[in-house]
């Protein structure tokens, strides 16, 4: 039999998103806030109670070992008011199976599985730009000549060889300095042609590495939209298929709806289905969890006597009709949701089994034990109103063969199976 294919996976991941997120606004309607408040109050104050126990002399000694205590028995309490809480709220998913898919449309439009390509940016955002040009290395200015001014007065007359020699110092010096200023110049050229080469090389390395990363990104674009197109082309041939009728589309489009279809985490429930375009009839087999997998605890409480927190178990009365209310909401729940989110009346009529798969009392092997065997005919069943119903009721007018106590794994006996 069919299961989930990748249209039905896709829809199943966003569905248990969808439901963890409800999941959350329960706890927080639940004022889960201030219980964890009520809690940590309770262990602060027994903390401070410890702390001021030790530190106490032998007058306070009773009064804060009475502290204490009371401080301690409040935290256990406040412990036992979570779990019985967390009861509460499995007890509240399994009671609600069927009613909890009543409130949705369990139709799907098959044009919501189109995606839209949404490329990330480019991330090598620091390649797009220039690397600056070096600040060339600046020659100094060219020596001047400074020669000494001539002699004056008596000076001229005695001072003018001392004058000559001045002149032909100094015309030494300038040359010399301008001999070493067109080294300088000379070594400062170089530097600017090695800093020009250098800053060429690192910005055809820049440009580079920009039209590498360039065209991967443009790669990796064309991939996604590759991707994408190949999965919208999957998504109409799909929707053009169904409009056919074809057995193929049929079967994928029961296993969006059923992946949609999420249970509690703690009542796991799966699918396997075959479509029978000749008939129409849909065979459908749902398996839920095993009796002994469920939690059999009604309520816990805080023994002071034996400081434990005991479970109060519930009665095999209450286990065995809390399964069973469990077996027939999933029955009439399958049927309900392949129905309702079948619009075009593809699918006139199903067939189904629900069971689990245990310990067979009957073989003492592991096999698959159905507790409800049921068929019924698409227009007969979306007259009835299933917000009022009993489940069982409703199964008994179907004429399904109904286990008398699928909790002790006894399974539904297949004759007289009618269709209604």
């Amino acid at each position: 039999m069919a299961r989930r294919g990748f249209f039905a996976e896709l829809q199943r991941q966003s569905r248990i998103a969808q439901k963890e997120q409800e999941r959350r606004a329960r706890e927080a309607a639940r004022d889960q806030a201030a219980r964890v408040r009520h809690l940590e109050q309770a262990k602060k104050a027994a903390g401070r109670a410890h702390a001021q126990l030790a530190k106490s002399n032998a007058v306070r000694q009773k009064q804060l070992e009475k502290d204490a205590r009371e401080a301690y028995i409040a935290t256990k309490e406040a412990e036992v008011e979570d779990r019985n809480l967390e009861l509460s709220d499995i007890y509240a998913d399994i009671y609600t199976l069927l009613q909890s898919t009543l409130s949705q449309d369990d139709y799907v439009d098959l044009n919501t599985l189109r995606i839209e390509v949404r490329h990330p940016q480019f991330g090598r955002t620091d390649l797009e730009e220039p690397i600056p040009v070096p600040s060339p290395v600046l020659d100094s200015p060219k020596p001047f000549l400074r020669l000494p001014e001539p002699p004056r007065g008596l000076a001229k007359l005695f001072g003018k060889k001392r004058h000559v020699k001045a002149v032909a110092a100094a015309e030494r010096a300038y040359e010399q300095a301008v001999a070493n200023w067109q080294a300088d110049c000379q070594q400062n050229e170089l530097s600017r042609e090695a800093d020009k080469e250098e800053h060429a090389r690192n910005e055809q390395n820049r440009l580079d590495q920009l039209a590498l990363y360039r065209s991967r990104y443009a790669d990796d674009c064309r991939a996604r939209e590759e991707e994408a197109e190949a999965h919208n082309r999957s998504v109409e041939e799909l929707i053009t298929n169904l409009g056919y009728g074809t057995a193929d589309a049929v079967q994928e489009y029961v296993s969006i709806v059923l992946s949609n279809s999420v249970y509690p985490d703690h009542f796991a429930v799966t699918h396997e289905f075959e479509f029978d375009p000749e008939t129409a009839e849909l065979d459908l087999h749902v398996e839920m969890p095993e009796p002994d997998t469920l939690t059999t605890v009604k309520a816990y409480k805080y023994v002071k006597a034996s400081d434990e927190i005991v479970a109060t178990p519930l009665s095999q009365k209450e286990c065995r009709e809390r399964y069973a209310s469990a077996v027939h909401q999933v029955a009439l729940r399958s049927f309900h949701e392949v129905f309702e989110a079948d619009r075009r009346g593809l699918i006139r009529t199903v067939s189904l089994q629900v069971g689990s798969t245990a310990i067979d009392p009957a073989t003492g092997k592991r096999d698959y034990i159905p507790f409800v065997i049921a068929a019924a005919e698409r227009d007969s069943f979306l007259q009835f109103d299933l917000s009022a119903v009993v489940p069982e009721k409703t199964l008994g007018k179907l004429g399904a063969a109904v286990s008398k106590n699928p909790y002790s794994l006894v399974a539904a006996e297949r004759a007289g199976v009618r269709r209604a």
